[in-house]
């Protein structure tokens, strides 16, 4: 049975350094392990469908763009609102509190999920409003319709996991992440081709999946004591919570879809270039790469806004500053791996998601630029964590406002001209 995260009292020079270095890996390491993981279940269903045909790969990355922006950012963001509160009331040792914020958040999201949920079932015709190629937008608005029930189990999965991070319960997590991603793999290959239900069957695994990591945390919470100090019984008092969960929550989401959609729109910029097939596919690969690749110092971003919230519940700064500065050197780290293993497998990268070879060495030519995106996307994700969902919301909101917008302009401009 697995501890829930202790605070230790402050201590100070390099050696509360190492100490801090050490405590935030622990959070951090599997942490990771657990957003890849989750964020592999759609790159695998994306893969398998890439390998149905360039329409199939096209049709279902666009799917995944507009999915992404106008539903799963949304939820994941709002979610967020719970490392903030959970966080502080666990560092001050109001453990009751985790729980009714989680019903709250729970709650919440599930209604938000209504409206997105019938925007996703216009996906098609949107698609063609904006220009985008009719077979690629129908094959995009299929896979958005049978992708709905992986909708509402990520608003409950991303609730449950805030409640375990901010008590630093990362075991259950990391071994139901990974128990689904086996399971997974197995059953988007068999419903894809042995049932033959193509990018239905894609889109339908990832609900499957979500739903088994879902049942495996509640059934933890329900019967673990790890979770006897947090776990409460529904009450009323819940819906009480509403309005403080969303003064968290928007903020957060705002913030967390900013930079989701910033890349996200890319793709659907894509589409209206000449060969839109080529260009969108190619996009896609190299954006989902960098989204899995995002969730790395997502895990210690998420991990150090854990340490601060629960040190400054705590009463204790110096802790949140060395959470802060441990944090940062980790992502530095990382960042420059992680690039450097990208550039020297980029003439084989490609072929994880396509057997087109016209795709495959376009994807060569564009790696070292995704390499570069990288190092700049690490620190930026750690920081965003780190300020924004603790103290500084307004703060990262505006530097995400004018980063998107230089963002996309340039874009537009490099890519149009």
């Amino acid at each position: 049975m697995e501890e829930a995260l202790l605070l230790v009292p402050e201590d100070k020079g390099c050696c509360g350094l190492g100490k801090e270095i050490k405590k935030l890996s622990y959070i951090a390491a599997p942490m990771v392990v657990v957003s890849v993981s989750q964020n592999l279940l759609q790159v695998v269903s994306v893969m398998m469908a890439g390998h149905l045909g360039e329409l199939s790969l096209s049709g279902v990355a666009i799917a995944s763009s507009f999915t992404n922006v106008t539903g799963f950012s949304l939820l994941f963001g709002m979610a967020g609102g719970l490392e903030t509160l959970c966080g502080q009331a666990y560092g001050a040792e109001q453990y009751k509190k985790l729980g009714s914020y989680t019903y709250c958040s729970i709650i919440s999201l599930i209604f938000v999920c209504f409206p997105v949920s019938l925007l996703w079932m216009f996906v098609e015709k949107i698609l063609i409003m904006m220009g985008q190629d009719p077979l690629v937008s129908s094959e995009a608005g299929k896979y958005s319709i049978w992708l709905l029930p992986a909708l509402l189990a990520y608003a409950i999965l991303q609730s449950l996991i805030r409640y375990f991070l901010t008590q630093g319960l990362i075991l259950p997590m990391l071994l139901s992440s990974c128990a689904t991603l086996c399971f997974h793999v197995p059953l988007c290959w068999a419903l894809v081709y042995k049932f033959e239900l193509g990018t239905t069957g894609a889109a339908l695994s990832i609900g499957f999946s979500y739903w088994l990591t879902v049942i495996f945390l509640v059934i933890y919470i329900q019967y673990s004591s790890a979770c006897d100090k947090t776990r409460v019984s529904f009450s009323l008092d819940v819906f009480r919570s509403i309005p403080e969960f969303f003064r968290f929550g928007f903020p957060s989401a705002v913030m967390s879809c900013l930079e989701w959609w910033s890349f996200e729109l890319l793709i659907l910029f894509s589409g209206l270039l000449p060969n839109s097939k080529l260009e969108t596919s190619v996009l896609s690969i190299c954006l989902t790469t960098m989204s899995l690749h995002y969730f790395i110092p997502y895990g210690v971003g998420a991990a150090a806004s854990t340490r601060v919230s629960n040190e400054l519940g705590a009463g204790n700064p110096r802790g949140a500053k060395a959470a802060v500065l441990a944090a940062t050197m980790i992502a530095a780290v990382e960042a420059i791996s992680v690039s450097t293993i990208l550039f020297s497998c980029r003439s084989v990268l490609g072929y994880a998601y396509s057997n087109e070879k016209e795709i495959v060495d376009y994807v060569t030519r564009i790696t070292p630029l995704l390499s570069f995106s990288v190092i700049m996307d690490s620190v930026q994700a750690v920081f965003s964590e780190e300020l924004g969902r603790n103290v500084w919301q307004l703060l990262s909101i505006l530097e995400r406002t004018i980063w998107w917008d230089f963002h996309l302009l340039w874009c537009c401009v490099l890519c149009y001209s």
